[in-house]
């Protein structure tokens, strides 16, 4: 880390923490934590991503130059190949912050992301952090230096594990705020493009161009052809083809600038023309995207299994025996709930979560829980 004075630097990472409760969207937050973070130690790269908590595949992303032209690969060896530190094992773990040259004991090259990307673009250490909030993990950050001997220090990795929560938790709550109004034209019907097996667009529908187009994210650094969802599902089905016993299912959900949501599938699809990929957007239907917003709201687990029986309209008496617990704990698990939500009622929480997200709008917002 830079010299400089301890008070500044703990002034820069309080304010961090303050940006991440003010109900910034994804991409506020990412804009104001990099800058900041830059100002009390060096960073020549990062790559900032939003993940569906549940596939923990990636949802919008910014990858600074030069890590863009190299987005595929990276995506590859995410989600398609056995390396240090992956994401997903981050996110699992105790420290959930870590070095590619504390990972590999200052050998890099044990890596192949090290090997056939990294090095080539000539970056060299690496560090990564899964922003956790709660039971999930809502994006993730990954910061570079260019390639020395000098990598990231103790100082730095702990410097980001105090923000990393505060970071997760804004994530969150990006999730849960509702999003501005929609207008209710659009198609209904989903979307379909054809891939080849170096995936580019070989035919699209024109539901897709247009779900595409609300999904683009202007001004983004080192932006593909496609959104980063596509490629994360993409890169996910060659796994899921590989390890078919694992629940790594090659299906995202992503949020339009427009406030809608969708789901996006990935298939494999064989004929005369050789091997391609099918992906297909269609509209997420409010059940699709129940689990999402009742995490993002920051149930327990305990609450949001009440909250789906609710939702799925189930009596009190039936909550308690498919759950085998008192009326007494329903009620308190429902009062948390209406409390987080926003909501008074089970009329108005099934309201806010099944109704379309584009036409729910009223002035309230949820309560997240967890400010400081």
């Amino acid at each position: 880390m830079i010299c400089m004075a301890a008070g500044l630097v703990e002034r820069q990472v309080a304010e961090i923490v303050r940006r991440c409760y003010a109900g910034l969207d994804a991409t506020q937050l990412r804009l104001e934590v990099l800058g900041r973070l830059r100002r009390i130690m060096p960073v020549d790269a990062a790559f900032f991503a939003t993940v569906d908590p549940v596939t923990l595949l990636f949802t919008m992303a910014v990858a600074e130059d030069p890590l863009g032209v190299a987005t595929p690969l990276f995506l590859d060896n995410e989600f398609g190949r056995d390396d240090v530190n992956k994401f997903a094992a981050l996110s699992g773990s105790a420290g959930r912050v870590v070095s590619l040259d504390r990972a590999t004991r200052g050998d890099r090259s044990v890596s192949p992301r090290y090997r056939e990307i990294m090095a080539p673009l000539g970056l060299g250490d690496e560090l990564r952090a899964a922003l956790v909030a709660g039971q999930h993990c809502w994006g993730v950050l990954c910061l570079h230096r260019e390639d020395s001997s000098l990598g990231f220090t103790g100082q730095e990795l702990h410097l980001v594990q105090r923000i990393a929560p505060h970071l997760g938790e804004g994530l969150r709550r990006a999730v849960a705020l509702p999003a501005a109004a929609a207008a209710a034209s659009g198609p209904r019907t989903p979307g379909i493009i054809v891939l080849d097996s170096h995936l580019a667009v070989m035919s699209i529908s024109p539901q897709a161009e247009y779900w595409l187009a609300e999904m683009a994210d202007p001004g983004s650094p080192g932006a593909t052809e496609l959104p980063l969802a596509v490629y994360a599902a993409a890169a996910r089905l060659s796994r899921f083809e590989q390890l078919p016993d694992t629940s790594a299912a090659p299906t995202v959900r992503r949020g339009s600038a427009r406030g809608r949501w969708l789901m996006i599938h990935a298939a494999r699809l064989d004929g005369p023309a050789g091997q391609q990929t099918g992906i297909v957007f269609e509209p997420a239907s409010p059940t699709q995207l129940n689990s999402l917003f009742l995490s993002a709201y920051g149930l327990t687990p305990a609450q949001q299994r009440v909250a789906t029986l609710v939702l799925q309209g189930h009596s009190t008496r039936q909550i308690v025996s498919k759950l085998h617990i008192s009326a007494h704990t329903v009620q308190e698990h429902l009062t948390a709930v209406f409390d987080k939500a926003g909501v008074r009622s089970r009329r108005e929480l099934a309201a806010t979560l099944l109704a379309d997200r584009h036409q729910e709008r009223s002035a309230k917002r949820p309560r997240p829980g967890g400010a400081p």
